[in-house]
């Protein structure tokens, strides 16, 4: 999840997994799977650098699921 900000000063929290595309119009507007879309103050260089942070840290976790025994 990154953080962003509305045109209108409203932060909110988005989950960058969805983003399809980003333009620049000259504000950013972000494009997600479900066609909704969202514009912002950050530029898509800003977007793209919270998004590959943001990424990189869920898969630096490297977490490996508990396996249990069953006796069957």
């Amino acid at each position: 999840m990154i953080k962003l900000t509305k045109l209108n000063g409203e932060k909110f929290v988005l989950n960058c997994e969805q983003i399809v595309s980003i333009e620049c119009i000259p504000e950013s507007k972000i494009l997600l799977h479900n066609l909704s879309f969202y514009i912002v103050r950050e530029t898509p260089d800003e977007i793209i650098e919270k998004s590959i942070k943001y990424l990189s840290a869920i898969h630096s976790m490297n977490i490996t699921p508990k396996v249990r025994n069953v006796n069957l």
